[in-house]
């Protein structure tokens, strides 16, 4: 034996000589050391923090530290002044913290749920040699060296190489992500990777057909199995672009907060006030800028919008995916099962010298007599079962997809007795089974055509048998290269009748061809437009599968590619450098095909590293660290597995690839609509700050204390800011490229815009309100009123309910950025509606209500207050009507000219 060969090229005697086992298997007393040894055959959990602390850094990420100081601060100032509304404050802060924290806990049971799906994956019984005999064992407790025996639709427990095998095929789909089932023989094998050795059973994939005896090689986490669960797991959590922005948000208000708070301190300490009075104005001017409504803001709006997707046959499991999926760029998708249907078609047939498609089969009642269809009815190894009240097939999709044509060809289909078979291998490429039938023994063959063509002497034409020529065999090679090209596997069906007489040996000689069959996996229907509303939305597709290279190519071809895509194989980019890999991520339409789990992370990591957001689509285990390592992962609801959906941030649920584009739909609405109920909220900052500075600097009654600031932030502005994030999408929202990386939420436009215009015009009603009551009273310049008394309160709540009123039009200005005021529509988003309706209930309730009044430090206020304020309303229309004007006609100016200066 060689040093350097690996098991799968060894031979079956020194396979087992190289494990120190045997064809009996290992005794009990060394499958129990090497157990101890080795450890039992499961998958491991990695060391991961304790749970306590993955609880405890959701309330301490830097905008709930913010808040913790903001409630700290009001509970010392309560201490230091009582009855100021302060403990009031600082309790709604905490709920705040407390809420946010809870609700995002859950999103870190995801790495164990995976572990937990990759477990059950794997069989829990497995039949092993031990002491020569067979015996039941749990399949935790198999080891390197161990025995096995196999049947069709068992699980592979551990990576095996296989002794003995008899008619073997295995689905390895959920590991390597290829869509046909595999044929696997004991012969040792040349190539070089282990995994795809000929005579290798990889833990996680199932044997559809045969039976088998194979050595244990390697179990547990030394698996390749093994190898893709560790993956999924050290694959570390990436911040979506929306935390990255809260994050950079939170500490931009953080400060300018405390900025703006120190800075009207030290005035404060300048113009003479006491010091704990000075303190509270400071907190006071900390907590008006700080927009505690925000974050909850944020979350409901994401909550609201993973809704919707639902709706739309998309669930998301990790809120922050939700933006992060409309801010894609790249879509890295599985072809089998994704693109396609996973579901074997006979697409075209080569019968009589010519092309037919399968429907217009009924329309040429002479071929319908072809014994090709008889060949495909019983020439396979299928099994029929009952699921949900129904009779199934179960086993090679090729297989039922040539059944299913013969079964709408023969009207009533015989059921002949099966006899014999010569089981398919690698090598022969060809399955033969014999039946008994009323005229006579019959052999059915199929296989591939440069196999089964040297076998037959005769060849069904027209209705008769002639002998098979050099020009009928050109003609089928022809007709093999033109089904290759558009990706179909081709299959050739032959038969003949078998003598009472005959030897094994011969019976498959002197065959009679019957013509050829194209098979593919066909794609969706809905694929090719959802692949051009892709590429119009400025997102790029890139497909990455397990399968060959031409079946890949051709299904790029019918979903709308171009005709000769850059193709990478699992080799070629074994071979390439970083630098390499990421030139080669600039073509427009790439295919990776025989890719493995690692190279697919190296693919999404790479395009990472261009400064690409990368969505992840997949199904199988092999892309478990992959949907984990992108911005998104997206796994198949129906034919995806547990491990996929628990690595996945959303999952399709009707496995549709066109729902992706709905979702990115939905992704892309929800920044925006953060954008504009942001811009709501930060407005109501500079009417709630505005009081403060007029109270230090001018020396007048403070016009808002904090808790009615606490009323706004956290009460009748939040179902409003809501409604604005559940706007419907625009509808030019998938004809514009994807939004920059460094195209920040919190941009200097919204600010000024919020601060410096819409803000200053609220700020001028509201104080406007808060005068006009005390003037109406006869307070004067100077006068020094209580804070219960009647004329006090009646003006802050005067103040209040000014900002309320303005806050009630600034959310339709917000609505509609870019356009009128109205110009979306009243009833379009019913929830805004709502959201007004119960914002005015709410301002009454506190104005009007005992226990409003008591709360809030409120009084009602008269009919003339509520009209006072009605033409600053109108103002505000007026003026963001002009702005809006001013600022398209300065845009339209613009595109009328070249750069250049020339008029377009």
């Amino acid at each position: 034996m060689h040093p350097a060969m690996k098991i799968h090229q060894l031979s079956a005697g020194q396979a087992c000589a190289s494990l120190h086992s045997s064809l009996s298997g290992l005794t009990e007393h060394e499958a129990h050391r090497r157990l101890l040894e080795y450890g039992p055959n499961h998958v491991e959990e990695i060391r991961t923090e304790h749970l306590a602390l993955t609880f405890a850094k959701e309330f301490t990420h830097f905008f709930a530290l913010i808040l913790w100081l903001a409630a700290a601060l009001a509970f010392i100032a309560e201490w230091s002044a009582p009855g100021q509304g302060m403990i009031t404050l600082g309790y709604a802060i905490i709920g705040v913290i407390l809420i946010n924290g809870i609700f995002s806990f859950w999103q870190e049971y995801r790495a164990q749920e995976a572990v937990a799906a990759l477990r059950n994956l794997l069989p829990s019984q497995v039949k092993a040699m031990r002491d020569g005999v067979v015996r039941q064992i749990p399949a935790a407790e198999l080891v390197p060296g161990d025995v096995i025996l196999l049947a069709d639709g068992d699980a592979i427990p551990a990576d095996c190489r296989l002794l003995e095998a008899f008619g073997v095929r295995v689905n390895n789909a959920t590991i390597t992500g290829e869509a046909l089932p595999k044929s696997r023989n004991s012969d040792s094998s040349g190539e070089s990777e282990t995994q795809h050795g000929r005579n290798v059973l990889l833990a996680g994939t199932t044997l559809v057909s045969g039976e088998a005896r194979a050595l244990v090689f390697a179990t547990g986490m030394h698996s390749e199995f093994g190898k893709i669960a560790h993956l999924t797991q050290v694959t570390g959590e990436t911040l979506s672009p929306l935390q990255l922005e809260i994050k950079r948000l939170s500490r931009l208000i953080a400060m300018l907060s405390v900025l703006i708070g120190a800075v009207f301190f030290i005035v404060g300490h300048l113009l003479g006030l006491p010091f704990w009075q000075n303190f509270i104005f400071a907190i006071g001017i900390i907590v008006a800028n700080v927009p505690e409504g925000l974050l909850p803001t944020v979350t409901l709006a994401l909550a609201m919008a993973t809704q919707r997707m639902a709706k739309r046959n998309a669930l998301v499991r990790h809120l922050p995916s939700v933006e992060t999926l409309g801010s894609t760029t790249v879509i890295c998708t599985d072809k089998t099962g994704t693109l396609t249907q996973n579901r074997m078609t006979v697409k075209q047939l080569f019968l009589s010298g010519k092309f037919y498609a399968p429907s217009g089969l009924m329309q040429q009642p002479q071929l319908r007599d072809s014994p090709l269809f008889a060949v495909a009815l019983h020439c396979h190894n299928l099994k029929q079962a009952e699921q949900n009240g129904k009779q199934v097939l179960l086993g090679d999709p090729m297989e039922a997809a040539l059944v299913a044509l013969a079964r709408t060809v023969i009207a009533s289909p015989s059921n002949p007795a099966r006899i014999d078979e010569v089981p398919f291998d690698t090598d022969r490429k060809r399955l033969s089974v014999l039946h008994r039938t009323p005229d006579g023994e019959m052999l059915y063959c199929k296989g591939a055509l440069e196999t089964v063509l040297p076998l037959c002497r005769d060849i069904h034409m027209g209705g008769a048998t002639e002998a098979l020529s050099e020009a009928h065999r050109q003609g089928l090679y022809q007709a093999q290269e033109s089904m290759a090209e558009q990706g179909l596997r081709v299959l050739a069906l032959a038969y003949r009748r078998i003598a009472p007489d005959s030897q094994r040996e011969q019976w498959e000689q002197e065959l009679t061809l019957c013509g050829l069959v194209g098979i593919e996996d066909p794609p969706r229907a809905e694929v090719p437009a959802a692949i051009a509303r892709c590429r119009a939305a400025g997102i790029k597709v890139i497909m990455i599968t397990g399968d060959h290279p031409h079946t890949a190519k051709a299904i790029g071809r019918e979903i709308g590619w171009a005709q000769n895509p850059l193709v990478i194989g699992g080799e070629e980019l074994q071979r390439m450098s970083q630098i390499q890999l990421q030139l080669a991520l600039d073509a427009p339409e790439i295919i990776f095909a025989r890719v493995g789990a690692d190279q697919k992370m190296r693919i999404v990591q790479a395009l990472k590293k261009k400064g690409e957001i990368v969505a992840v689509t997949g199904d199988g285990v092999n892309d478990a660290p992959a949907l984990k390592a992108a911005d998104v992962g997206i796994s198949m609801g129906i034919s995806g597995t547990d491990v996929a959906k628990e690595s996945a941030d959303i999952i399709l649920l009707d496995d549709n690839f066109a729902s992706i584009v709905a979702a990115v739909e939905e992704g892309r609405a929800v920044f925006e609509n953060i954008r504009k109920f942001m811009a709501y909220i930060l407005t109501s900052n500079v009417p709630e700050l505005v009081p403060y500075l007029a109270f230090v600097l001018f020396r007048i009654p403070l016009p808002l204390t904090i808790v009615q600031i606490l009323a706004v932030d956290l009460g009748t502005d939040m179902l409003p800011a809501l409604a604005l994030g559940a706007e419907a999408p625009a509808p030019d929202v998938m004809q514009r490229p994807p939004r920059p990386r460094t195209e920040h939420l919190l941009h200097w436009p919204l600010l000024l815009r919020a601060y410096l215009f819409l803000g200053l015009m609220e700020a001028a009603a509201a104080m406007a309100a808060f005068f006009y009551v005390l003037h109406g009273s006869g307070w004067h310049y100077g006068q020094v009123l209580a804070h219960n008394d009647p004329l006090y309160l009646q003006a802050t709540t005067a103040t209040l309910s000014a900002i309320i009123m303005m806050q009630m039009v600034n959310v339709f200005i917000c609505r509609s950025p870019g356009q009128a005021a109205f110009s979306s529509g009243l009833l379009r988003n019913k929830l805004l509606l709502w959201g007004i309706a119960t914002e005015m209930a709410l301002i009454l309730l506190i104005d009007y209500t005992p226990w409003g009044n008591l709360i809030f430090g409120t009084s009602p206020i008269g009919l003339d207050v509520w009209l006072y304020v009605v033409p600053f309303m109108l103002g505000m229309l007026v003026l963001e009507k002009g702005r809006k004007w001013v600022v398209k006609n300065m845009a339209d100016s613009r595109s009328m000219r070249t750069p250049g200066g020339t008029p377009v």
